[in-house]
C-alpha cells in the first residue's frame, strides 16, 4: 500500500530494541508498546500461519483477511485503549509417541494470534540477547538438529560419559504463574505488554464446551507460550545450570535443551549424581518436578574391548532419536543415531491409517500424499547413520499402502506382482538422509 511502512522498517524497530538490551543487559525496559503500531501488527500478521486450526470464535484468516486494514485499525484502537480481551483457547488432544496417551494442544483465535505474534516479536528481541548457547526450542535460526549435532560433538569429543535423561513431568501445566511475572520483571515492565500477557494467562480453557481458568500452565499450541516456557526455562535451569553447577563440578558438563526436553552430560560419575540428585530440588522451588520414571542417569561410555556387563553403554532416546555406540565402516566406534522405537511405530501407524482413509481416492492423488508424508519424514529422520531406519520406513508404508488398496475390492485382488507394476508407474520417494555430519562438519 503507499505509505505503508516495509517489514524493513520493523526490522529497525527490532533491532534498535535489541541493541540496547545487548549492551545493557541488567536494564529494565519499561516503555516497549508503542513499537506495535498497524505496520507492526502487519507483520505479525504476514507471520502468522494461515492454514491452521480455527480457535473458540471460528475466524479463519482468510476471512479476517478480506477487511485486513479495517481490523488491524480496529484491532489496535483495543490494545492502546486497554480493552482488548483474551478470548479463551480451544483445547484438544493429539495422540503422543507413548501408546494411548495424548497432548493437549491449545488453540487460539486468529485475531489472539496476530497479537500474540506481535508481542513475541518484541519479547523475542530482548531475550534472545539473554538467552544461553544451550537452549535450542523455538528460537530464530535454531533448530532440534542443531541441538542434536552440538550432542554429538560433544559425545564424540568426551568419548561419551554419564548422561542424565530428564523429562519435566506436565511442563507447559505446570508453568507457575507467579514465578513467570517475577522473572519477567527483572527484564520488562511494561505495563500494555504485561497486561496482555496476563490476560492470555488468565484466559482460561474451553474444552468439551465448559471454560476453565487453571491457575498454572500455558496451553502448548499458542504462539506466545513457547517463548515464555524458554524464559522461564532460561532462569530456571540454563542460568542456573551455566553459573551455579558447573563451577562446582569436577570434570566436563553440557546441557543441551529442546523447549522442556533436556539432557545433561558429564564426564564423571560423581558430579552426574550430584545434578541427579540437586536437580529436582532446584525444579521443585520453582513448581516443576522431574517425571520419575522417564528421567534416568545412564552410563553412555565409548566401549574399549571386553568390559563388564554393568558397566556397559545404555542408549538414550533424545528429540525422536535413539543415540548409542555402533562401529562405522571403517571399524571405529562412533556415536550413532536411529529413529526412536515410538516415534517410528507412530509414523508407521499414521501412514497406515491414511491409507485406510484416502484408498477409494485416485491412484495419482494417493502417491502425492504418501511421498509428501515420506519426505516428510525423512526431512526430520534423514540424518547420518539412520539410512536403514528410512528405508525400512518406506517399506513399512509401501506394505500398508498394498494391504489397503488390496481391501477396497472384494474381486479385484492385488498381488504383490501387480503392485510392483504399480509402483513402477506411481514410485514412491527414496529413502535419502537431509542432515549429514560430514556436511556440519565441512563448513568453516
Amino acid at each position: 500500500m503507499p505509505g505503508t511502512p516495509s517489514p524493513d522498517s520493523i526490522s529497525t524497530k527490532l533491532a534498535r530494541i535489541a541493541t540496547l538490551a545487548r549492551h545493557r543487559p541488567a536494564l529494565v525496559l519499561t516503555s516497549l508498546a508503542h513499537h506495535i503500531d498497524v505496520a507492526f501488527l502487519r507483520e505479525a500478521y504476514r507471520r502468522t500461519r494461515k492454514d491452521a486450526a480455527v480457535g473458540v470464535d471460528g475466524q479463519t484468516a482468510e476471512g479476517y483477511g478480506a477487511n485486513l486494514e479495517e481490523n488491524l485499525q480496529a484491532l489496535l484502537g483495543r490494545l492502546k485503549a486497554g480493552t482488548y480481551k483474551a478470548p479463551p483457547v480451544r483445547r484438544v488432544h493429539i495422540a503422543k509417541a507413548e501408546a494411548g496417551k495424548t497432548r493437549p494442544i491449545g488453540i487460539p483465535t486468529f485475531e489472539d494470534k496476530i497479537v500474540q505474534r506481535a508481542v513475541a516479536m518484541v519479547l523475542e528481541a530482548i531475550y534472545e540477547q539473554d538467552f544461553l548457547p544451550c537452549s535450542y526450542g523455538f528460537r530464530p535460526r535454531r533448530s532440534a538438529h542443531q541441538a542434536l549435532q552440538a550432542l554429538w560433538d560433544a559425545l564424540t569429543e568426551m568419548q561419551g560419559g554419564w548422561v542424565l535423561e530428564v523429562d519435566i513431568q506436565g511442563f507447559f501445566d505446570a508453568l507457575d504463574h507467579g514465578h513467570l511475572r517475577t522473572i519477567l520483571d527483572q527484564r520488562v515492565r511494561d505495563g500494555v505488554l504485561r497486561r496482555l500477557i496476563d490476560k492470555w494467562l488468565k484466559a482460561g480453557v474451553l474444552e468439551q464446551g465448559r471454560v476453565r481458568h487453571p491457575e498454572t500452565g500455558t496451553p502448548q499450541g499458542g504462539v506466545i507460550s513457547p517463548l515464555l516456557a524458554n524464559i522461564y526455562l532460561h532462569e530456571v535451569l540454563d542460568q542456573w545450570f551455566d553459573t551455579v553447577v558447573k563451577p562446582r563440578l569436577r570434570g566436563r558438563a553440557l546441557l543441551i535443551r529442546y523447549a522442556d526436553d533436556f539432557v545433561i552430560l558429564c564426564s564423571c560419575e560423581d558430579d552426574a549424581r550430584r545434578v541427579e540428585a540437586v536437580l529436582p530440588k532446584r525444579l521443585g522451588k520453582y513448581g516443576l518436578a522431574v517425571h520419575p520414571e522417564k528421567t534416568r542417569l545412564k552410563a553412555f561410555h565409548r566401549p574399549r574391548g571386553p568390559v563388564d556387563r554393568s558397566m556397559r553403554s545404555v542408549p538414550f532416546d533424545l528429540l525422536g532419536f535413539t543415540h548409542y555406540w555402533g562401529r562405522s565402516r571403517r571399524g571405529y566406534w562412533v556415536v550413532k543415531r536411529t529413529t526412536a522405537r515410538n516415534r517410528f511405530r507412530r509414523a508407521v501407524t499414521t501412514a497406515a491409517q491414511w491409507c485406510r482413509r484416502h484408498r477409494h481416492r485416485p491412484l495419482a492423488e494417493q502417491q502425492r500424499g504418501l511421498n509428501r508424508m515420506l519426505r516428510g519424514h525423512y526431512s526430520y529422520y534423514g540424518i547420518t547413520g539412520n539410512s536403514r531406519r528410512l528405508e525400512t520406513y518406506r517399506n513399512e508404508v509401501e506394505r500398508a499402502w498394498r494391504k489397503w488398496l488390496h481391501r477396497r475390492s472384494q474381486r479385484a485382488r492385488l498381488t504383490w506382482s501387480r503392485f510392483s507394476r504399480l509402483l513402477e508407474r506411481y514410485p514412491l520417494a527414496p529413502a535419502v538422509v537431509t542432515h549429514s555430519i560430514y556436511r556440519h562438519a565441512a563448513k568453516p
